[in-house]
């Protein structure tokens, strides 16, 4: 059986595509190339599913959320904070597996935030 090698690519409607990429790489420091391709630090990958009425995206018409590692999860709020990006105030931790915030892109997406441990 084949296997799939990692996630190739996660893609967003935008109405304003520019923009909204211009916001991943200001807010989050997301630096791709002419062609989107953006090379990531190794490291573990959760796919989950939930069930249909969650409310653990926020908006229950976004089908999927992305998360993204991050080393240091407060420094990372705060400089989500000083560029006025709208950033949850619940922070989570998970024994065994870290600590969880979340901050809303400008098109409304839900983009959770992960610092492993």
């Amino acid at each position: 059986m084949e296997h799939v090698q990692g996630i190739g690519g996660y893609f967003l409607r935008a109405q304003d595509p520019d923009g909204l990429g211009a916001w991943y790489r200001d807010c989050l420091g997301l630096e791709t190339d002419e062609h989107g391709l953006w090379q990531p630090v190794a490291g573990p990958t959760v796919i989950a599913t939930f069930e249909s009425d969650t409310d653990y995206f926020g908006n229950r018409n976004q089908q999927t959320m992305l998360n993204f590692r991050v080393s240091d999860l407060d420094a990372m709020l705060a400089q989500l904070r000083e560029r006025n990006a709208v950033v949850s105030d619940d922070v989570q931790e998970m024994d065994g597996v870290g600590r969880f915030a979340w901050v809303t892109d400008p098109e409304g997406n839900r983009i959770e935030l992960w610092q492993p441990v």
